[in-house]
């Protein structure tokens, strides 16, 4: 049974920092890439970031605008997946989800596709203030 937790929201001003982690357990750690995703109020869900946990090779969803202020990566050992956002701004403000799936590199490389992903945790709030 697969199974995702992020921890890590909270509340931060602008221009601050968080790290968001995701706990996974239930399947081959490094059989899958792990995606964040965020929704902020009243929006739709869009990708962030993800990363193919057996390459270690990593995406950034361009309409999300994180490229330069936020890493994804993972500690294969601990089977933690962590999302560093630097650089807050307010229109970071969102439950952050982060989610299982095995998209192909061919496609990630397209975007990253929320269809792709099948498997999901509860989110974690994020609040930035101006």
């Amino acid at each position: 049974d697969v199974q995702l937790q992020a921890s890590g929201g909270g509340l931060v001003q602008t221009g601050g920092s968080l790290r968001l982690s995701c706990v996974l357990s239930g399947f081959p750690f490094d059989h899958f890439a792990i995606g964040w995703f965020r929704q902020a109020p009243g929006k739709e869900r869009e990708a962030v970031a993800c990363i193919q946990l057996f390459y270690g090779t990593t995406y950034y969803a361009d309409s999300a605008s994180v490229k330069g202020r936020f890493t994804i990566s993972s500690n294969n050992a601990n089977k933690t997946v962590y999302l560093q956002m630097n650089s807050l701004k307010p229109e970071d403000t969102g439950v952050y989800y982060c989610a299982a799936g095995q998209p192909g590199t061919r496609r990630l490389r397209v975007g990253i596709d929320l269809r792709d992903f099948g498997s999901w945790g509860r989110g974690t709030l994020v609040t930035v203030s101006s």
